[in-house]
């Protein structure tokens, strides 16, 4: 029976292979460490954190995440280790809360591998400390117990790992908010809140899609926006889950659903229900979800298609995962006793044992062929009927485009893709105005994809998506509400850039040498100062009036080439400050060619999402866990649509803007 634990409360444990459960309001980091009979780190090593994983009996989550799930297997731990503490912290320098005192407070769980709870804690009392040592399992005459602790620290990871004894903890501190860091600035943004209304809809709709199975549901609960985790346990189940029928809803507080949060979503009216097709399924309708407006419906779609799309892919991964564990708990058995490991008798048990794995993997096949069928057909739905900011290049809603009389809600910035959905894409919709800048990686480094394509290829492809996403926002914005600046210092990008010279686009040349690097540079720093200066003391109607307002695109080719150190500091200073005025960046750049500089540039490629000019699957979601393959918006080989675009732009600038 499972027990709710009050600080200093303890229990006995039912075995040695456990899960420890976390569930919070935004993201956090979990970690584990380990203790000797005094209570002390012995070393370095005797901590799992997100930039490493993996310590025998224990693995944590790679990345901040709002749910984690930690795999914990006492039996492996190394017999001088006495403790396991479980450490949450928040994470630092991304925008979110500084303390606990200002979030709810995190809810652990531990359970047993088919999910049974067995103690939970919920974190209460925390006011000004950012880390925390939520649980410890301490080993007591031979057997072990879990505590409630809820220890908080002010001083965040680098307090709380002094106060185990480790000698470097501000140093390992720094290691663990780097790799968090990162990993956060690899993940994609978080969907909307799903209304009751919608998730009735959903489960009536799509059936199954959104099901988690077992013990795979979900580790991670956001890229980078709400952390994540990854679907990698050393331990496995004891009991068969159901993956003909998965279960509905994600792991969360008490094992409830995943709570998908995404800041500033409202409710709106919800639109009328699908009619079931003939054969009994519900035939799918584009912009099918809750919102005011068409397109507010077909964003809130799209998120729910990835969410579906994400689940039914964690539950076959998590019934596989569980088919392999039983079929070597079984064979395990038949090598374990030396008088059955060979004769007939241990080949009829390796053939059932093979039999039972095959089973539940068609069986959870046959389910994800199921749900993916139901999403594709609602995709051959929906992108049809996409407005052009959340189209693809190759959508003849481009044909018929117009100058929109006001911003959308978001832009398709390329497409995500599993490799069990094979055919199946989803956009990839990021808010306007942008929250943060962008980073092409036009090098080879972290990129199996981008190493089989030559360099200078490479650099060109990046140059065409940033031109691809430039003409995207040049097109989606009204009349004079959106400016391009680009930088391109040797001129190495020229071909690509044509489209947008051309056809006036771009209304001044490419900044070229440094000279042209430090004007520019210097005329939007200038910018950012003047507005922030206006908004901060509330007299906007002060500013000059020849400043230009309009959302700012920098384009930056080839850094740091022409980059001085005052330039350095200036881009850092627009990548922080710019997009909260509206100055967004657009880095083409090979973190390798700045490595002279060294940590300094760290937080510059921390500020920025990362994306690639070839399909790569480095984007990582902060719910289930997955690395989803990420397509560019690229124009189609011998497409004019971008050009016959622009042009268009450019001519309603001339009518009715100052251009």
């Amino acid at each position: 029976m499972a027990v709710e634990l009050v600080r200093g409360q303890n229990h006995p444990l039912p075995g040695a292979r456990l899960e420890i459960r976390v569930s919070a309001a935004g993201p956090v980091v979990a970690g584990a460490t380990l203790n000797d009979e005094n209570g002390r780190m012995r070393e370095a090593g005797w901590i799992a954190h997100p930039a490493e994983p993996h310590l025998p009996g224990l693995e944590v989550s790679r990345q901040a995440a709002a749910d984690h799930r930690l795999a914990v297997d006492l039996d492996a731990l190394p017999g001088e280790v006495h403790r396991v503490n479980l450490l949450l912290a928040l994470p630092t320098g991304v925008g979110g809360p500084v303390n606990f005192g200002a979030v709810a407070a995190p809810f652990v769980a531990v359970t047993e591998l088919d999910g049974a709870e067995v103690a939970s804690y919920r974190v209460t009392g925390l006011d000004a400390e950012s880390a925390v040592v939520a649980l410890e399992l301490y080993r007591r005459q031979g057997s072990w117990k879990v505590r409630a602790v809820g220890q908080g620290y002010a001083g965040g990871l680098a307090a709380m790992l002094a106060d185990q004894g480790l000698p470097r903890a501000e140093e390992l501190a720094s290691t663990i908010t780097e790799a968090v860091a990162a990993g956060m600035a690899r993940s994609v943004a978080a969907p909307p809140p799903r209304t009751e209304e919608d998730r009735a809809r959903r489960e009536a709709t799509v059936g199954g899609a959104h099901g988690v199975a077992g013990a795979g549901a979900g580790t991670g609960a956001g890229p980078a926006a709400g952390g994540g985790g990854d679907l990698t346990a050393p331990v496995h189940g004891q009991t068969e889950p159901a993956p003909a029928e998965p279960a509905q809803g994600g792991p969360g507080p008490g094992g409830g659903r995943i709570d998908y949060q995404h800041p500033g979503r409202g409710s709106g009216p919800v639109p009328a229900e699908a009619e079931p097709g003939g054969d009994g399924a519900y035939a799918p309708v584009a912009g099918d979800a809750t919102g005011w407006s068409m397109d507010e419906r077909l964003y809130n779609q799209i998120w729910d298609m990835f969410e579906d799309f994400a689940r039914t892919v964690a539950a076959y991964r998590s019934a596989v995962d569980f088919a392999e564990s039983r079929m070597e708990q079984e064979l395990e058995k038949v090598l374990a006793d030396p008088r059955t490991r060979i004769g007939p008798a241990a080949d009829a048990a390796r053939t059932e044992a093979r039999a039972k794995h095959a089973q539940l993997v068609d069986r959870a096949r046959a389910v994800l062929d199921r749900d993916l069928g139901q999403l594709k057909a609602e995709s051959e739905v929906v992108e049809p009927a996409l407005p052009p900011a959340f189209a693809r290049w190759d959508n003849p809603v481009w044909h018929g485009y117009s100058t929109p009389m006001e911003t959308p809600m978001a832009l398709r910035l390329g497409d995500l893709s599993l490799p069990e959905g094979v055919g199946l894409r989803i956009p990839m919709l990021v808010r306007l105005p942008l929250e943060r800048g962008l980073w092409i990686d036009c090098g080879h480094q972290g990129s199996a994809a981008s190493s089989l394509v030559d360099s200078d290829e490479l650099r060109q492809m990046a140059a065409e998506t940033a031109t691809a996403i430039a003409a995207r926002l040049a097109a989606v914005y009204p009349v004079d509400d959106f400016t391009l600046n680009v930088i391109d210092p040797a001129g190495s990008a020229s071909a690509a850039l044509a489209p947008l010279l051309e056809t006036g686009a771009l209304p001044e040349p490419p900044a070229a040498g440094a000279a042209g690097v430090s004007a520019t540079l210097e005329k939007l720093t200038q910018r950012v100062d003047l507005v922030q200066m206006a908004v901060r003391s509330g007299a906007t109607d002060a500013l000059p009036p020849d400043l230009d307002t309009a959302e700012q695109l920098l384009v930056v080719h080839d850094f740091p080439h022409g980059f001085d150190d005052r330039a350095v500091n200036q881009l850092r200073y627009l990548a922080d400050e710019g997009p909260s005025v509206g100055v967004n960046l657009l880095m083409v750049a090979d973190r390798e060619d700045a490595r002279a500089y060294g940590p300094v540039l760290s937080p510059l490629w921390r500020a920025l999402l990362r994306i690639t000019p070839v399909p790569d699957d480095h984007l990582a979601d902060p719910w289930v866990g997955h690395h989803w393959t990420y397509e560019p918006p690229l124009v189609p080989r011998g497409s004019r649509v971008l050009t016959q675009v622009l042009q268009q732009v450019v001519q309603a600038r001339r009518t009715y803007g100052g251009g």
